[in-house]
């Protein structure tokens, strides 16, 4: 009988470095599924209008591995750096989320 999952306080290098690796080996079956959409706060953002500012869960066997924050141009183009900014990962044992403060 298992157990309740520990939870981490990770680093947003941490994070990126998991979620990173987890993309370049990208799981058959992993999806994405938008949690939130929104217009982002155009000076915070710095991004061009009509951009969305999204919160995607990544999904695999009905499990959430990732969640992250990206950007999407009208275009359809990633904004900000080009990549996602994860803010928890699973790992199959652990569920690290980006520390606080």
């Amino acid at each position: 009988m298992s157990g309740p999952i520990p939870i981490v306080p990770a680093t947003s290098s941490e994070l990126r470095k998991m979620f990173n690796q987890m993309l370049a080996n990208r799981p058959e079956g992993l999806r994405e599924v938008l949690l939130k959409e929104r217009h982002p706060a155009r000076p915070r953002a710095n991004e061009p209008f009509c951009t969305r500012s999204q919160l995607v869960s990544y999904m695999l066997n009905d499990r959430e591995i990732a969640r992250a924050h990206r950007y999407l141009r009208p275009d359809g183009n990633p904004g900000a750096s080009g990549m996602p900014d994860p803010k928890s990962f699973f790992d199959g044992r652990t569920l690290f989320v980006l520390q606080s403060g």
